[in-house]
């Protein structure tokens, strides 16, 4: 599951041993560290030779109430517009890109899209 918010980027999957449990990986330190708001015992670390360097494992039922807040913490009409205004310019670009890239698999169905996206 990959996750975009204003306070970060997740991506959330199994943990391969026990299932009770999930992986949160993040591409920076910032976002992970972030994730204490929501999970407070969270203990994030470091794996430089993983694809996803920073990373937590937490209780799934801990990762759904985070994503829970998160989602009630929705508070803008502009997704990007949020991004830009709390995290900067140059990680807006970037969801922006990944949002064309997503576009695509709409325009791939025939649906028609406008290029300012949802309002």
């Amino acid at each position: 599951m990959w996750i975009f918010s204003t306070q970060g980027f997740y991506s959330a999957v199994q943990h391969r041993d026990d299932p009770r449990k999930v992986i949160v990986r993040g591409r920076t330190r910032e976002d992970i560290e972030a994730l204490k708001a929501q999970i407070p015992t969270l203990e994030p670390f470091e794996d430089p030779s993983a694809d996803y360097r920073y990373r937590a494992v937490v209780d799934k039922t801990e990762w759904v109430k985070a994503v829970e807040v998160l989602a009630e913490s929705i508070d803008y009409p502009n997704f990007k517009s949020a991004v830009a205004r709390l995290h900067g310019p140059e990680r807006a670009q970037v969801y922006g890109r990944v949002w064309g890239d997503l576009l695509k698999l709409q325009d791939s169905e025939g649906v028609e899209s406008s290029a300012s996206g949802y309002r």
